[in-house]
């Protein structure tokens, strides 16, 4: 192969001296197959070591390639040799990041770098609220791809489309100066201007007028700030999120997904975690094929359904709970769509089974314990600060609702119709330019690593909201000094 770098097949022929060919090699060339949306197969560099096989087996649980024809017609297929981008894949690229010639590979960074020249940054994922750790792969300044963290300790290495492809896809302009509306248009102010009329709008507003509607994609840090200023300083009214939450189940700690595959009996309870936390989907599948039976109670049917021994509706939840007893090692795993009278009847499956709730969101568990996570109706707001983050187009549909005589402060990433609805933007870091701390679905608390500088102007949520609260008149670093405990 011409190619140098990036290839552990050449790097143990340098290794042990060979350095010419004894037997003929290979004139056929054989096809590419480039029609996944993320990354491609080629097969002139595949030299059959089976380790994407393997990977999508025996971690993912997709069993989705296999090896066709026998000797040397051996080849590397999908499915019933179908094309890779109309086959049972389910792109989450873990094929990729074990393949040890670039047989296949990421398309966003193919050769772009050899591994000596890229630096690694290790941060967590923050497109659900399991937080998968992962490194992101620079090279000169700039995000050539996201890689499995294999000693990551929620995820084991796994990740999915949106955590290892998706993330790095998003298309929106960023906002990367503060505006301010004037005379019906947005024109440019400094920070400190911004600042000191935001501080201005909410120290004015009466409590009851006043409303705060959060992502969940903010650090702890921020939301132990915005609870510091709007519920203990200003009072707010109305306050709340655009996720829901799993009801705070009243029994032992939180298991971990590691649990799952030394189980016997997996209860999935209300959760679709193939379509909310991939990652928990792919360790149900594989606990699934060492033997493990999967029961599910659902009010309609998800994508783990087709893999269930057996499946209840929720008015069948007491038949689940029998078997979970009878069961030696259960794992229970609850969604947001949990009832309260589900969870009364999952009382009787404790101590023996582990619990683990999958909340929506990111950092909902955060954002709960601090009392943010009720729902606002933007109508009866007269002013509105909206912490939109980085989220992709969930808090747009409250631009609509929002009446317009009302004053608007956002703090966003992204422009939308939110920001364009604002009467004052805030431009805050995308999740690659901050650090933070999270807590993750089952309670355990994680650390985020910048791996870029903000852009433009921008500034981290809990930078933004520290200096609004020291207009304010609080102490910003008292008011994050101690993590928010979550108790699991």
């Amino acid at each position: 192969c011409e190619m140098s770098g990036g290839c552990e097949l050449q790097t143990l022929g340098y290794r042990y001296g060979l350095d010419h060919w004894v037997y003929p090699t290979y004139t056929q060339r054989f096809p590419v197959d480039a029609s996944p949306p993320h990354h491609l197969m080629d097969h002139n560099r595949c030299v059959l070591c089976r380790r994407c096989v393997r990977a999508c087996a025996e971690l993912v649980g997709n069993h989705t390639l296999d090896l066709r024809q026998r000797g040397a017609h051996s080849m590397l297929c999908a499915d019933m040799d179908v094309p890779l981008g109309e086959s049972t894949c389910i792109g989450c690229g873990t094929c990729v990041n074990v393949c040890p010639t670039g047989a296949l590979v990421d398309k966003r960074s193919a050769f772009m770098a050899p591994p000596k020249d890229v630096t690694r940054v290790a941060t967590i994922c923050t497109q659900c609220s399991l937080g998968c750790g992962l490194h992101v792969v620079m090279h000169r300044g700039q995000v050539l791809r996201l890689e499995s963290q294999w000693d990551a300790p929620v995820n084991g290495g796994l990740l999915c489309r949106r955590g290892r492809f998706e993330a790095l896809q998003d298309g929106r302009s960023r906002i990367l100066e503060p505006l301010i509306k004037e005379n019906g248009l947005s024109t440019p102010a400094s920070w400190n201007h911004v600042l000191a009329e935001a501080a201005r709008h909410l120290h004015n507003e009466a409590s009851e007028h006043l409303g705060l509607l959060t992502s969940t994609r903010l650090t702890n840090e921020a939301l132990a700030l915005l609870h510091a200023v709007f519920v203990k300083r200003l009072r707010a009214g109305r306050r709340g999120t655009c996720d829901g939450q799993t009801p705070a189940l009243p029994f032992a700690p939180c298991g971990k997904l590691a649990d799952i595959v030394g189980s016997d009996l997996v209860l999935l309870v209300e959760a679709d975690p193939a379509r909310d936390q991939p990652v928990a989907s792919f360790f149900i599948k594989r606990a699934v094929d060492q033997g493990t039976r999967l029961v599910t109670v659902e009010s309609r049917p998800t994508e783990l359904t087709a893999f269930a021994e057996i499946s209840f509706a929720p008015r069948d939840t007491a038949i689940a709970v029998d078997l979970v007893q009878a069961a030696a090692k259960p794992v229970v795993v609850c969604g947001a769509g949990l009832r309260k009278s589900e969870a009364d009847l999952l009382w009787k499956a404790q101590p023996k089974a582990r619990f683990i709730p999958l909340v929506p969101g990111v950092n909902t568990v955060t954002a709960a314990t601090l009392g943010l996570i009720d729902r606002v109706d933007p109508a009866a707001c007269r002013t509105l600060f909206i912490a939109a983050a980085d989220e992709n187009g969930a808090l747009d549909q409250a631009a609509a609702r929002i009446d317009p005589s009302a004053f608007v402060i956002v703090m966003a990433s992204y422009a939308s119709s939110l920001t364009k609805r604002a009467d004052m933007v805030l431009p805050m870091a995308t999740w690659l330019e901050r650090s933070g701390g999270f807590t993750n679905t089952d309670g355990t608390l994680l650390r985020a690593h910048a791996a870029l500088p903000p852009s433009g102007q921008s500034r981290s949520d809990w930078d933004i909201l520290g200096r609004l609260a020291e207009r304010l008149g609080l102490d910003a670093g008292a008011a994050t000094a101690e993590p928010p405990r979550c108790d699991a």
